[in-house]
């Protein structure tokens, strides 16, 4: 198969050729990867990301990578929902380091109403910042998915996590059709997705194959597309897996972005665990989006720092929102935080 072959953008994959994809020399694959990619996207520009969670533990779902999870016990500290301004506060930190997208992220199984106010105006606050915002709440009616649309969400995060056919040795609370919908319910507000799945479950080629399958063949492509490597936990049940082997990862970078050559492919959870030559080669396959900062929800993420250190050596430069000076951030931080501070809305998690 040639480099510029099957660029266009398609909703028709199927296994087959998607098989076909992942059985290339490592070489040819990345060898197309970046051809795609260099057609949609400036090669040496990286998207940056900062994730917060702002509602901790105690998450009703069994999904077995997850240490959140109620189901098991991982000595991880719960906490309740965030007060608005401390959330504000962290996303202009986020900003102030480079970020240009706030990811809030709640372990819940979906919003409940007392909490959904609360929500909305964290949403309000971080877009007077100039930032983008998403947020992963888990599962979203039709009322909740419009609210969160009318208050400025840019993104929502539902990820899939892996195949139809494999899914369920993952997740029994929620089915696979459940996500579905709820990423149809975000498509119909008007909002864009945020989409993928986790590498290292126990799962097969064919099966990381039907995950990127499921994303590509939606009506519309997401925007983003994380692709993370599971982070063992232990007393999680999948803290005994078998590694992912590194040249699989990069394979499953490269394939995505030749299926979904318009969308962000995030270079996402267990990063800590790459070193610099293979976020190198997941760069070269075409990812062009990560998180950034200390943390990621309750795991470890690279330092920006040596993020910044990484970018500065392969002479990537962070992607930025031209739309918006750095004068306007800066006046939008200090404006933003003065109403808030203000508002009534502040959620005092004592008292709940």
């Amino acid at each position: 198969m040639s480099a510029t072959a099957e660029t266009s953008t398609r909703h028709d994959w199927s296994l087959a050729e998607v098989r076909a994809l992942f059985e290339q020399p490592f070489n040819d694959l990345l060898f197309q990867a970046q051809s795609v990619h260099r057609q949609h996207f400036d090669p040496n520009r990286v998207q940056v990301s900062t994730l917060l969670s702002i509602k901790t533990g105690a998450c009703p779902e069994d999904c077995k990578y997850c240490p959140q999870s109620g189901h098991y016990n991982t000595g991880l500290d719960k906490e309740k929902l965030m007060e608005v301004q401390k959330v504000l506060e962290a996303a202009a930190e986020a900003k102030a380091i480079g970020s240009t997208r706030f990811c809030m992220g709640a372990a819940w199984k979906h919003p409940s109403a007392k909490d959904m106010p609360y929500v909305l105006e964290m949403v309000k606050g971080v877009k007077k910042l100039g930032l983008e915002t998403c947020m992963t709440l888990g599962r979203l009616d039709q009322e909740q998915t419009q609210a969160l649309a009318e208050a400025g969400l840019d993104y929502y995060n539902h990820n899939l996590d892996t195949s139809p056919e494999f899914y369920g040795n993952i997740i029994t609370t929620r089915t696979y059709g459940e996500r579905l919908q709820t990423l149809a319910y975000v498509r119909e507000a008007g909002m864009k997705i945020c989409s993928g799945g986790i590498l290292g479950m126990g799962e097969s080629v064919d099966d990381r194959a039907g995950l990127l399958i499921q994303l590509a063949n939606l009506p519309e492509h997401p925007e983003s597309v994380p692709i993370n490597m599971l982070v063992k936990v232990k007393g999680t049940p999948l803290a005994e897996e078998m590694d992912v082997d590194p040249f699989d990862f990069i394979r499953t970078l490269a394939v995505a972005r030749i299926m979904m050559p318009k969308s962000h492919v995030r270079l996402s959870a267990g990063r800590e665990q790459m070193n610099e030559q293979m976020q190198a080669l997941a760069f070269m396959a075409g990812a062009n989006s990560i998180f950034y900062g200390e943390k990621l929800l309750t795991t470890a993420n690279p330092q920006a720092d040596k993020d910044m250190a990484l970018f500065k050596r392969l002479g990537i430069k962070p992607e930025e929102r031209e739309e918006h000076a750095d004068e306007v951030h800066q006046a939008a931080i200090e404006q933003a935080l003065v109403e808030q501070r203000d508002s009534r809305l502040f959620y005092n998690a004592a008292s709940a």
